[in-house]
């Protein structure tokens, strides 16, 4: 019997750091606040998705350091299933994060550590857990070829997938027809395609291109103008659910594929499971930091009842 999330990634530690601006090269400026705290997409999502009340498993690979017992910590915490290899030679991934203090936006560069060495053979040996899942989640932060191979596994056993194509960077036409969904933000399905998505009619335009090269779904994020949902058959404007001011809006797209995956794998339907989603990401963006933002499902599930 298929049940939960798994979902193949990367853990980093976040290092946030808060400016009014991002410093050019060989300047130095102040800034107004900062925190370490625990990251990477992959892992955010899983975070993100069993806080939003789903079982959740998570393959990656750590260190066997400080930032992975924070790795750990957090799993307990949230109640996901860690399936990750400590490794003594590679130090656990981290981020350097830049928030804007006036408008929450952000800068990010990520070094994946030991989840950088993630492999096929990594992903042979989490088979059973990809196989067992009703949804199946990954991105782009850990090898592309690691991605495939999950993405093939999934396809295979019947299983639900959910592609992220972040970072946006180049990866084979063959993962398209592996995706069950594909959910880039507006930034990476304009790099995809070639256009920006300056307007609906552009993100469904987009869409189309998206499911023309093999994918069955296109669930383009649109920041705060919400989330389109894309098929042969329908195309569905979701607008963004607001839960308060905007104050960081680094893991929303985290917050939204962890909090959609969890109610797809706990039988909703899919615009439903959008819907459910934006209100996981409206209610993320008014808190600071990652994985310590995503909100349980109770708060969730509230903020929908007072936007029906």
């Amino acid at each position: 019997m298929k049940s939960g999330v798994s979902i193949l990634g990367i853990f980093v530690a976040d290092t946030a750091y808060l400016a009014k601006r991002m410093p050019v090269v060989g300047e130095t400026i102040t800034g107004s606040g900062f925190s370490v705290g625990p990251g990477g997409k992959g892992s955010n999502q899983a975070v993100a998705a069993a806080r939003a009340g789903s079982p959740v498993s998570f393959i990656s690979k750590i260190g066997k350091d400080t930032f992975g017992e924070m790795a750990l910590k957090t799993y307990a915490e949230a109640g996901v299933t860690p399936k990750v290899v400590q490794m003594d030679d590679m130090p656990t991934g981290a981020a350097f994060i830049y928030v804007n203090d006036q408008n929450g936006e952000n800068a990010i560069i990520v070094y994946p550590g030991a989840a950088g060495t993630i492999g096929i053979d990594d992903v042979e040996a989490a088979r059973d857990t990809i196989e067992s899942s009703l949804i199946f989640v990954t991105q782009l932060e850990q090898p592309v070829a690691a991605a495939q191979r999950a993405l093939e596994i999934a396809h295979a056993a019947g299983v639900t997938t959910v592609f992220n194509p972040a970072p946006a960077e180049a990866f084979p036409d063959a993962l398209y027809p592996l995706c069950d969904y594909i959910v880039p933000n507006e930034t990476e399905a304009a790099a995809i395609v070639g256009f920006p998505l300056d307007t609906l009619d552009e993100a469904r335009r987009a869409g189309d291109i998206l499911l023309d090269k093999g994918a069955r779904t296109a669930l383009i994020t649109l920041g705060e103008r919400g989330v389109l949902y894309h098929t042969r058959e329908r195309s569905v404007h979701v607008p963004a659910i607001a839960s308060g001011p905007v104050i960081d809006t680094t893991g929303a797209g985290d917050a939204f594929v962890g909090g959609f995956s969890a109610a797809l794998a706990r039988g909703l339907e899919p615009v439903e499971a959008v819907r459910f989603g934006c209100a996981t990401a409206g209610i993320a963006v008014t808190r600071r930091g990652t994985a310590p933002a995503m909100p349980r499902r109770e708060e969730i599930e509230a903020l929908l009842a007072g936007n029906a």
